[in-house]
């Protein structure tokens, strides 16, 4: 079945959903491919989105960053912490891992937990 799906999105319902929104589209730099005045969608990739929805509108409420890491493969993880520290973004100091990748985390304004890692 999975030779069907062609893009993939996650939608973040969020209280704090403009904050949120905002945070993707200047400190990560994803373009946006979609909004209105209580959803934006954006491009992490050809096949991949991430969207911010306004729980207020939404049937479905916010996790509050419970139970969720979205997770972001870079070229290089030193490379990306350095370029988000430089925004002043409140960034975990980078580790090794047993497999050759380096990651480190941070939480976006809704608290949802991400992983930034490279091998």
């Amino acid at each position: 079945m999975n030779d069907s799906f062609r893009i993939m999105n996650t939608i973040l319902y969020c209280r704090r959903w403009q904050e949120t929104a905002t945070f993707y589209r200047e400190a990560l730099g994803l373009p946006v491919t979609f909004q209105n005045e209580w959803f934006v969608e954006l491009e992490v990739n050809v096949h991949a989105r991430l969207s911010v929805a306004n729980e207020q509108r939404a049937t479905v409420k916010s996790a509050g960053g419970q139970g969720l890491t979205i997770t972001f493969q870079v070229d290089n993880a030193d490379d990306a912490w350095q370029r988000l520290q430089l925004k002043r973004i409140p960034l975990g100091k980078i580790k090794d891992h047993p497999w050759g990748g380096r990651s480190f985390f941070l939480h976006d304004p809704e608290g949802n937990r991400i992983e930034v890692w490279s091998v």
